[in-house]
């Protein structure tokens, strides 16, 4: 699969139905995922906060864990929505564990007012951790 065959409307509207299962009762903030492997497939999460705040999982995170689960370890693009009128980037976290699977991932994040933005993971997260073995 490449970059000429994505979907991005399909994409962003998986990731804008995953944000409506978001549980976030503390931000109030839903957040939506879709992940595209590059069999084709499409993976989404949502956020799920928890009253202890570090335990709160992100979106992106959901969708890469769900990917996994299926078997699928090839990313090519991100579509991530929020419910506010905001660009929501992912957090370092989020960028770090996307970069496992794909530096070169395709992000696209939209807010709900529809305002898109795009960038290569490569630029959101220039510097990844690699764990080398001696």
């Amino acid at each position: 699969m490449t970059e000429s065959v994505i979907d991005e409307q399909n994409l962003i509207d998986h990731a804008r139905l995953a944000m409506e299962n978001a549980y976030s009762p503390y931000s109030q903030v839903k957040v939506g995922a879709a992940l595209l492997t590059k069999s084709g497939m499409i993976f989404s999460g949502c956020n799920i906060e928890n009253g202890s705040f570090g335990l709160t999982v992100c979106a992106e995170r959901t969708a890469v864990g769900n990917a996994i689960t299926a078997g699928e370890k090839e990313f090519v693009a991100i579509a991530i929505s929020n419910s506010t009128n905001r660009i929501f980037q992912p957090c370092g976290a989020c960028r770090q564990v996307l970069s496992e699977f794909a530096s070169n991932l395709k992000v696209i994040m939209v807010a709900a007012d529809d305002e898109i933005e795009r960038a290569g993971l490569d630029v959101l997260l220039p510097g990844k951790f690699r764990y080398e073995m001696d």
